[in-house]
């Protein structure tokens, strides 16, 4: 199991984005080699977030997609029906909070250890993402999609 993280699915949305098609190569060769590629809540609401916000950079856009929410409805169905969503479990709260804790997370970070403490309740380590990064010194194996 892979989990995507959520700037892989921002970019497959945008084919004028310059990693949008490696995005697409790295879920379409994964699929091909029988990876079950999983995304959780968590993604599902971040995509909304930053799919729904004015595009640009501030003060006039705020780096969003500036889809409709018809659009982005849309992309979430299909991220549904194409990869294998699990709910969030019941200890989610409890790894996440050791998480910051232990790793002294603050700000926006703390989404990506959200993500983390959902990946360590299903057993999950390796990620799909652009951002290796955001999940330095966390217990996952970062995958690079230029790399899949």
């Amino acid at each position: 199991m892979i989990l995507l993280d959520t700037n892989l699915l921002t970019r497959m949305t945008r084919s004028h984005d310059p990693q949008s098609a490696v995005a697409r190569a790295a879920i379409q060769t994964l699929l091909r080699r029988g990876e079950r590629l999983i995304v959780v809540p968590q993604n599902l609401y971040e995509f909304w977030a930053v799919a729904t916000r004015p595009p640009g950079p501030p003060p006039t856009g705020r780096n969003g997609l500036g889809m409709t929410p018809a659009q982005a409805g849309h992309w979430l169905r299909f991220f549904r029906r194409r990869f294998t969503l699990l709910s969030d479990r019941e200890e989610l709260c409890r790894l996440w909070q050791e998480l910051v804790e232990r790793h002294v997370v603050t700000g926006f970070r703390a989404h990506d250890v959200r993500l983390v403490a959902a990946m360590q309740s299903y057993g999950i380590t390796r990620l799909l993402t652009f951002n290796a990064p955001d999940f330095r010194g966390l217990a996952v194996v970062i995958l690079d999609p230029a790399a899949v």
